[in-house]
């Protein structure tokens, strides 16, 4: 675990991703200047955040966003709703301690563990505890 990329506006775990190795992480430079990032320019997620001055998802009061990475799949909406309730801290204390106990982020691709879910109480449970 890389914790130290954190947690990315949409909620999805910088610090756990191996799609990217030269990713810096979207918590960098403010998220304004990632030049270095081939899809900030069409990310609706980080788009939205910057024009509403909140630095990621969790900090909007708006609960049932299906903008950008929330239109389909729950693995972000998740990881933000855990942020928004219980804070970016434990969300990385849970991760660091599920990555040590096998869980795996990116399994295939980007599919892992986190992607096996199509109830949102349940992961936020399954990241809570490591059980499924």
């Amino acid at each position: 675990m890389k914790r130290g990329l954190g947690i990315a506006r949409c909620g999805l775990a910088c610090c756990l991703c191996s799609e990217n190795v030269k990713c810096k992480g979207c918590g960098q430079d403010g998220f304004l200047e990632l030049d270095w990032c081939k899809d900030a320019e069409w990310c609706a997620n980080r788009k939205c955040c910057i024009s509403k001055g909140i630095t990621a998802c969790w900090q909007c009061p708006e609960t049932d966003c299906k903008k950008g990475l929330f239109a389909d799949k729950i693995k972000a909406a998740s990881f933000t709703e855990f942020a928004r309730r219980y804070g970016i801290d434990y969300l990385l204390d849970c991760l660091e301690r599920n990555e040590k106990e096998g869980i795996v982020y990116h399994r295939e691709g980007i599919i892992g563990d986190y992607d096996d879910f199509d109830d949102m109480e349940k992961l936020i449970e399954f990241i809570k505890t490591g059980k499924k």
